[in-house]
């Protein structure tokens, strides 16, 4: 019997599935690939419905991860090939260069402050910047520095510069194979490439960003600090108004599912705005609320009450940018009254919906049913939601489907131990 089991994905669901499954004495490889564990939760300010910080959540687990006895964490990797052999899966992970030495690195980030290029920052959604060596972020798991190669103009003052001659420009790729018992897939979800709602600006008008961009605005170690300024010309907004469904429940899409979460984060960030900004002014151009969860409500009704968010029920269909002043015209059908409006405001947020990121290479190696919506399929929605028809495959979180956060930390959990009874048996 194999006593260890194969995590791919790093987010909150990855992290929870490998920390139960590494509790119970299996060892565990845990592969994301990305240079830091976190996932979407990590770039999150606060949680609905109680508004706890994020990252007083996520950080724990994630350090727990890293120092987990059991917990072989293999970040800045990707798995190229799965293969069964009987009762075994045979595995090969590709671990990319960081150009850094994981074994002398410490952290302390000399090299970047010495670093002469600076390109935008993906952890920030593009509103901050980063240099060429870097980390995602200062709570990064592990802590260790990537050299972006495609920025790196190879002028080795990061070399100069570390004491603990952790830069190794010469790395390269290598491959790890593994043998496990069984494979849970966390491999979370993207959201919906706004870009393709034209009719939205996105892209076009700099004030018109997406909910996670917002995310860190409103993060105190966001590019600004905390600060809610609009990108076009680092003004505070008076005039917000957020737009519902963006990619979801769209027959143009081809979404045509509700990502189930975006209702309740619209709500969140608007409540959080009017805790930054006590004058400014937030509406919501909304479909459907979709509060199933318990406490959302009550939250939804809160945020009207107490903090005067406003709600409109109605689709909109148009963002025009005014090229002086940079604000914005919405241009919406109010659906309770049958009225066409033009609402004004200084920053428009696009409530995108949750989309599968899975690769088309692990669907190949991994040839697990996928939905009609895009998502891997589970072998019995019903009565077995974490069970693919692959023997010794499970899913859980984002990868199985839009969810909120304790819903994916609670198909995790179930997804471990149907994976340790799995290889028990």
């Amino acid at each position: 019997m194999v006593k260890a089991g194969l995590t791919i994905g790093g987010g909150i669901a990855g992290i929870q599935s490998a920390l139960d499954l590494a509790d119970q004495g299996y060892k565990v490889y845990l592969v994301e690939k990305n240079p830091s564990i976190g996932g979407k939760m990590a770039q999150l300010d606060k949680t609905f419905p109680t508004l706890d910080c994020a990252a007083c959540i996520m950080t724990p687990k994630m350090v727990d991860a890293g120092r987990h006895p059991n917990i072989r964490l293999l970040a800045y990797s990707e798995v190229q090939d799965v293969e069964k052999d009987g009762g075994i899966f045979k595995v090969e992970i590709l671990r990319k260069p960081r150009y850094v030495d994981e074994t002398k690195c410490t952290g302390c980030g000399v090299c970047a402050q010495h670093c002469p290029i600076e390109v935008r920052n993906e952890f920030d959604e593009g509103l901050g910047v980063r240099k060429a060596i870097y980390v995602p972020f200062p709570q990064a798991v592990p802590l260790i520095y990537t050299i972006d190669k495609d920025s790196c103009i190879d002028c080795a003052l990061c070399e100069k510069m570390c004491q603990a001659n952790a830069i190794d420009r010469q790395q390269r790729p290598e491959q790890v194979g593994v043998e496990v018992g069984a494979i849970i897939v966390s491999t979370g979800f993207e959201l919906f490439d706004t870009l393709k709602k034209e009719e939205y600006s996105y892209g076009m008008s700099p004030n018109v960003i997406t909910g996670l961009a917002l995310e860190r605005l409103l993060s105190a170690s966001g590019p600004t600090g905390g600060r809610i300024v609009r990108p076009s010309d680092g003004k505070i907004p008076l005039k917000v108004a957020f737009v519902q469904c963006v990619g979801s429940r769209d027959e143009k899409s081809g979404n045509l599912y509700c990502s189930r979460v975006c209702c309740m984060y619209a709500t969140k960030e608007a409540i959080l705005l009017k805790e930054h900004v006590s004058d400014i002014d937030v509406t919501i151009f909304y479909m459907d609320i979709r509060a199933y969860g318990k406490g959302f409500e009550e939250f939804y009704q809160r945020a009207k009450q107490e903090f005067g968010v406003k709600y409109i029920r109605g689709r909109v269909a148009e963002i025009i940018e005014d090229p002086k002043t940079r604000n914005l015209s919405l241009i919406a059908e109010n659906t309770e009254t049958g009225e066409i409006i033009e609402h004004q405001a200084d920053m428009v947020v696009l409530s995108a919906g949750l989309v599968s990121s899975t690769n088309d290479n692990l669907k190949k190696t991994l040839p697990i049913p996928i939905g009609d919506d895009r998502f891997f399929a589970s072998s019995n929605p019903k009565s077995d939601p974490v069970k693919t028809v692959l023997e010794g495959v499970f899913i859980a979180g984002g990868a199985e489907g839009p969810k909120d956060i304790p819903d994916a930390v609670v198909q995790a959990s179930a997804a471990s131990m149907k994976a340790s009874i799995f290889m028990r048996e």
